[in-house]
């Protein structure tokens, strides 16, 4: 038998109950999934960190902040706009950008907090 398999296949059902219940619908997941997958680009979470530190910023400061190229930068806003994840503010002939709303800011900030108090810590894969 592996290490982490069990020997029944429910050992707390009541608990397993409650779970399902609680777990968010497919939907959701679905959604979750596509947003997970637009954060998993280096040059994406560089966007969205510079947003997290400069705030609402157009996009030539944004490919400057980041290094990016200006259609990169905006190949990178439009498919996080497409998620929610940032939201774009014109005037005029120019384009702001900024984190969608305080989900957004909390969950990249917590990652980045979680990234740099993990690292040099042993994987316990």
């Amino acid at each position: 038998m592996e290490p982490d398999a069990c020997s029944v296949p429910v050992v707390d059902a009541d608990r397993v109950a409650a779970v399902r219940r609680a777990l968010p619908s497919d939907d959701t997941v679905q959604d979750l999934a596509q947003i997970f997958g637009l954060l998993a680009d280096p040059g994406r979470l560089r966007m969205m960190a510079a947003l997290l530190e400069g705030g609402e910023m157009c996009v030539c400061d944004l490919a400057a902040a980041t290094g990016q190229s200006m259609s990169g930068a905006s190949h990178a806003l439009r498919l996080l706009r497409m998620r929610r994840v940032v939201k774009v503010r014109r005037s005029g002939r120019m384009a702001y950008y900024q984190l969608a709303d305080s989900h957004v800011r909390m969950l990249l900030d917590l990652a980045i907090t979680h990234a740099r108090h993990t690292e040099g810590e042993p994987n316990d894969g």
